[in-house]
């Protein structure tokens, strides 16, 4: 009988906050990596994939590379996590209940400070695996496509755009098989979206206030990605902004603090699947 699930979740606050599992009854969605490399990083680092979910602020892409998070230690007081950073205070609180997880956040900087934030979560998925979200969804695609396209990319741009789940005739709903691609695209005022994989199903709702940009980001890593050792990696992203990196973020492209000096919002996860009770 396939039924609403209870969500139960681990995170690392000393290694950057990430998080380690997320488990659905007897699902875990997370894909991992490991390298023990990452159990030593310093801010400035190279990045270090090792899967899970990265909590990316204040850029994904860019500089430094998934943000600022990832390679700080996270401190816990009680259901509460805090990242101290230079220009911002992160904090975050989860909460699980019997069908799911919300998890509150709240930034504290100098107002009009702009970010762009994303809860990086690479999931463990099949080749059958499919992602639903509004049909005509304005989808942004960035230069890793332009090969993957049948007309020519312009030039200069940092993105283009077209209706989900077919951007320029890019089928991305379809999350496998591995074809040795690796492209990155943003679902852009889309709060909501659904990964379907068997009789599994996992849901990513953001809210936030009316004025800033929620999109969902994907990247679909079909063993394109690096050049030098390709793996297969499927990154269902919630996000504030609609870019990538922050130094590409046009007007409305960003996150951006209010007067209050408090920006906040909320993630609610739900899940699907056959329960064994």
């Amino acid at each position: 009988m396939v039924s609403d699930l209870p969500i139960a979740i681990r995170t690392d606050p000393a290694h950057g906050g990430r998080w380690t599992s997320l488990r659905a009854g007897e699902r875990e969605w997370l894909w991992h990596r490991p390298d023990p490399a990452r159990a030593t990083v310093r801010p400035g680092d190279t990045f270090i994939d090792a899967g899970g979910l990265e909590e990316c602020i204040p850029t994904v892409r860019g500089t430094p590379d998934h943000g600022d998070a990832w390679s700080r230690p996270w401190q816990r007081h009680g259901d509460a996590e805090t990242l101290h950073c230079p220009d911002f205070v992160l904090s975050r609180r989860i909460d699980s209940g019997p069908t799911g997880l919300h998890i509150g956040y709240e930034l504290r900087a100098d107002p009009g400070y702009r970010f762009l934030w994303a809860a990086h979560a690479l999931l463990d998925v099949t080749p059958e695996a499919r992602l639903a979200a509004p049909d005509a969804t304005p989808t942004r695609l960035f230069p890793e496509a332009a090969e993957l396209l049948a007309q020519p990319w312009p030039d200069g741009a940092h993105h283009v755009t077209g209706p989900w789940p077919a951007p320029y005739g890019l089928r991305l709903d379809r999350l496998g098989p591995d074809d040795g691609t690796a492209v990155g695209a943003i679902l852009t005022d889309c709060a909501s979206v659904t990964v379907t994989d068997g009789p599994d199903t996992l849901t990513f709702s953001l809210h936030a206030d009316a004025d800033i940009p929620v999109s969902t980001a994907l990247w679909r890593n079909l063993r394109g990605f690096p050049a030098s050792a390709p793996y297969r990696s499927i990154g269902v992203e919630p996000m504030l902004g609609s870019v990538f990196d922050l130094a590409e973020a046009g007007p409305g492209d960003a996150a951006q603090v209010p007067p209050s000096g408090v920006l906040r919002w909320h993630l609610d996860i739900t899940a699907t699947g056959t329960r064994t009770d």
